[in-house]
């Protein structure tokens, strides 16, 4: 049965908390604060920048240093952002089955393009289907737009797509699309509880993504 298998990126297919870490504790650095533990800042990862800053520098939106932070913040990143980002463990593994099964796969996430891009250039698969990014569409997750463009341009019916996230506006998302979806449950997860997302499908880790992945897809055996 063809599919498209769509990941969000940041957590779920790659692993970029000390990138994103480092260039969070570089905002802190110029502000005379001792760097923050990786394993702190991870949950806020894919809350992207925004979060990142709030867990940095409790800077909210409203802070008046937010949108300085937070525009330091993508400026140090693109200068870290390729030096310990890599695919999850099991993920290789996990596209090797989905190329075998005759599917296709390919990246929607919050992450704007030029952040996004240089990035999955650096991993070096050829063979992603789709990359839709956070500034692609009129709207970012949890709006479905973006998972309904990702099938459009890929050829594909909602139907014959599952969506893995490892946030809740990414099961939000595919909920809105009425596109079956995976909670990554060995991602981020931020601060709501993985098991209220409402998920079609838990994967603990990596290897139970493929598993869930079959059942969504209606295929059987592979």
């Amino acid at each position: 049965m063809s599919g498209l298998i769509l990941f969000d990126f940041d957590g779920t297919f790659a692993d970029t908390a000390p990138d994103m870490a480092a260039a969070a504790n570089m905002q802190r650095a110029k502000r005379g604060l001792e760097p923050l533990p990786v394993e702190i800042l991870r949950p806020f990862v894919s809350m992207g920048a925004r979060g990142l800053v709030k867990a940095a520098l409790s800077f909210d939106v409203d802070h008046p240093e937010f949108e300085t932070a937070r525009q330091g913040f993508l400026n140090d990143y693109q200068l870290v952002m390729t030096t310990d980002t890599c695919l999850f463990d099991g993920i290789d593994t996990l596209l090797e089955h989905i190329r075998a099964a005759n599917m296709q796969w390919g990246i929607v996430t919050n992450k704007h393009t030029f952040l996004a891009e240089p990035i999955m250039a650096f991993l070096k698969l050829p063979d992603c289907a789709v990359l839709v990014c956070g500034d692609t569409c009129a709207h970012a997750k949890p709006h479905p737009m973006p998972l309904e463009y990702a099938a459009k341009q890929a050829g594909y019916s909602i139907g014959q797509c599952v969506y893995i996230g490892d946030d809740l506006r990414d099961i939000q998302s595919a909920r809105a699309a009425s596109m079956p979806s995976i909670a990554a449950a060995y991602g981020y997860c931020g601060e709501h509880p993985v098991e209220q997302w409402q998920a079609d499908y838990v994967a603990q880790t990596t290897a139970e993504l493929w598993p869930a992945i079959k059942h969504a897809i209606g295929l059987t055996t592979r």
